[in-house]
């Protein structure tokens, strides 16, 4: 028998599912209506109350979810890469699939970082640093495991974040074959980054 407890979480993750639903290419988090997403999870508008304080609420909570699926992204991987040895092409082979999975929570992310809600753009903001240090410290552990140290990890882990966040956004409108195309730009992109890196290290002065 369902809980009181699980019933609830399963409304919540119903509204949820229904913000998600109704954002695309042409729609927004901020064009959303409390009724509409209530409607949509098959629950009446006063009963959102019981889940979310406003619609802005649910918005945040998308947004943490967004930063849970990225760091389970990066676990996925880290798991790979010690399988396959590529880290670039692995991680935008991951990347991809991410993409694919959870489109729509990474419009909401693209689109509400530089949208009008400060709460939305501070959690986005943490989100994403939370994301590029976790990547830096990757970098660091893979450039002592290879021999080959990069120079400024931080630096570098926020670069490729821009770069795939800004490629992401691209491949969400993307043909088949663009996306191939885009995928093969990225690996690119990102092996010359970690090259610059990696020659910078070698040649910085001694102290």
């Amino acid at each position: 028998m369902t809980t009181r407890a699980e019933q609830k979480q399963k409304t919540r993750r119903a509204l949820m599912d229904a913000a998600l639903s109704q954002l695309s290419a042409d729609r927004g988090f901020a064009s959303l209506s409390l009724r509409e997403v209530a409607r949509e999870a098959g629950i009446a508008p006063t009963s959102f109350y019981r889940h979310f304080h406003e619609l802005e609420e649910l918005g945040l909570a998308l947004v943490d979810e967004a930063g849970v699926t990225l760091r389970q992204l990066m676990r996925q991987a880290r798991k790979r890469i010690a399988k396959n040895g590529s880290a670039v092409n692995t991680s935008v082979e991951t990347f991809m699939e991410y993409l694919q999975d959870n489109e729509n929570l990474f419009r909401l992310l693209l689109r509400e970082k530089t949208g009008v809600s400060q709460q939305f753009r501070t959690a986005i903001r943490a989100e994403i640093d939370h994301f590029s240090a976790e990547l830096a410290e990757d970098l660091k552990r893979l450039g002592d495991e290879k021999s080959r140290p990069i120079s400024n990890a931080r630096l570098v882990a926020e670069a490729m974040v821009t770069i795939v966040f800004n490629q992401g956004a691209d491949a969400l409108d993307c043909s088949p074959k663009e996306k191939l195309e885009l995928k093969e730009n990225l690996r690119i992109q990102l092996r010359m980054l970690l090259l610059g890196a990696e020659l910078a290290e070698k040649n910085k002065p001694a102290e």
